[in-house]
């Protein structure tokens, strides 16, 4: 059975949204669900590197890192924003937008980290099988921080 563009599209958003819920909710397999095993994710610095290079991380081992480095902040939250996507059979190209949200504490007071970012996706399914990231740039566009009145959780805490 073919899948219709819309089935493909959809297939191709929900990497994105499991890929952001295992980073929200530090669920390393989630997170890896979304990644093809021998895939490539390259961070590249809003400033770059002193080479100017991307970080590259490969395989599920050096990748699924990320649920670990993330955990220095204790809450985030990933909104996703429009996609488009270009297929050519079992190979895919995207592009997807998301707003990254990170709590810090501070002794000058805890801020949000917002980082705006552009995932430039390729994909790949074997022999029609699910469709997984097989490489991913991550590129943030700009940041800011912005004061918060409350802790993440403590919304409705009498």
């Amino acid at each position: 059975m073919t899948e219709s563009p819309a089935e493909v599209h959809e297939a191709l958003r929900s990497l994105a949204a499991r890929y952001a819920a295992g980073v929200d909710r530090r669920q390393r397999d989630l997170f890896l669900s979304a990644f093809h095993p021998d895939a490539t994710l390259a961070v590249h610095r809003p400033q770059g590197g002193p080479d100017g290079k991307p970080r590259l991380m490969r395989g599920h081992a050096e990748i699924g890192r990320v649920v670990e480095l993330i955990d220095k902040y204790p809450a985030t939250f990933h909104m996703l924003g429009q996609g488009r996507y270009q297929l050519l059979g079992d190979q895919a190209a995207g592009e997807v937008y998301c707003v990254a949200n990170h709590y810090l504490r501070s002794d000058q007071g805890d801020c949000n980290y917002v980082m705006y970012i552009r995932y430039e996706d390729e994909y790949r399914r074997e022999h029609g099988g699910p469709w997984q990231i097989q490489r991913r740039d991550v590129h943030t566009d700009w940041t800011e921080r912005r004061r918060i009145r409350e802790a993440p959780g403590a919304a409705g805490q009498p």
